[in-house]
């Protein structure tokens, strides 16, 4: 099996390269190999790959600049997936999106389900919810479309990665501790998509995470114990919470933004616990 991903410079798609099962013969793509916003370039690299799956990891996540940046959001998360749909339904091929759970507005307190009504706060989710409703209109038929929240890796630019650095510079750090998710590493959620991959039935809205719920504040707390642990952050280290309106930002952040995995869990797809997930990631992260 072929299977094209994009966005392989991004740490989703770095992940799914590098945990691709043996028997996929996998072609990653960067922005630089494949501008997906490029609607010509999009068909002929993709009738040139001939892929059997295409794997869609490329995505304009700046969420705060996205608000100042609403055309560019657009371009990369609603129309770039359009393309590579109509790309695929003109090959047969089988196509996997990843979305995110900022297409709900944070007002419940109960996991969102993928049927649940969408609501985004901000240009970023509103930008993603337009991908998938592209994705849906164009090629609903093989297509699959996977949510998922708070995604960091070893790499790129995450709040992992952010927070160890804030704390190594200062020793304290200030987090927000009223909005509600669950930590995704990108290597756990690189092993799910590659079980929906495996999956040629399945099709429609998914949701997926790893397990256990947090806020920011109980996300950092851990990051900078397991960090001590493992000799990259001194102990004495202190997270502060706050909350969200003692931390402005340009976007709005949904309060309460937890999925309901039942469906993948359902078939198998069965995540582990996002401590240990962090734990995992935290060991690949080099010493400073």
């Amino acid at each position: 099996m072929r299977v094209l991903v994009t966005g392989g410079g991004g740490q989703v798609g770095r992940a799914l390269v590098c945990n691709a099962p043996a028997t996929v013969e996998i072609v990653g793509c960067s922005h630089a190999d494949l501008d997906i916003t490029d609607a010509s370039s999009v068909m002929s690299r993709v009738r040139g790959y001939e892929p059997d799956v295409i794997v869609n990891a490329a995505a304009y996540t700046a969420v705060d600049r996205a608000e100042s940046e609403p055309d560019q959001a657009h371009r990369t998360n609603a129309d770039g997936p359009r393309f590579l749909a109509l790309a695929a339904r003109e090959l047969g091929a089988r196509f996997v999106h990843i979305s995110t759970d900022f297409v709900f507005d944070g007002s419940s307190s109960v996991p969102y389900k993928p049927d649940d009504a969408t609501n985004p706060q901000n240009v970023y989710g509103l930008t993603k919810r337009a991908g998938e409703q592209a994705v849906l209109e164009t090629y609903p038929a093989r297509s699959a479309i996977v949510r998922t929240a708070w995604v960091y890796g070893p790499v790129g630019s995450n709040f992992v990665l952010t927070m160890l650095r804030i704390l190594r510079a200062n020793g304290v750090a200030r987090v927000v501790s009223d909005q509600i998710g669950t930590p995704t590493s990108a290597p756990s959620l690189a092993g799910a998509l590659w079980k929906v991959v495996s999956m040629p039935e399945l099709s429609g809205i998914h949701h997926w995470t790893d397990a256990g719920v947090a806020s920011w504040y109980d996300f950092a707390v851990a990051i900078a114990e397991q960090a001590a642990e493992l000799g990259l952050l001194s102990r004495d280290v202190t997270v502060t919470p706050i909350a969200t309106h003692e931390y402005p930002t340009p976007a709005r952040r949904p309060a309460y933004s937890v999925l309901d995995k039942t469906s993948l869990v359902q078939r198998g797809v069965v995540p582990i616990h996002w401590r240990s997930a962090l734990q995992r990631v935290l060991k690949e992260i080099p010493r400073a």
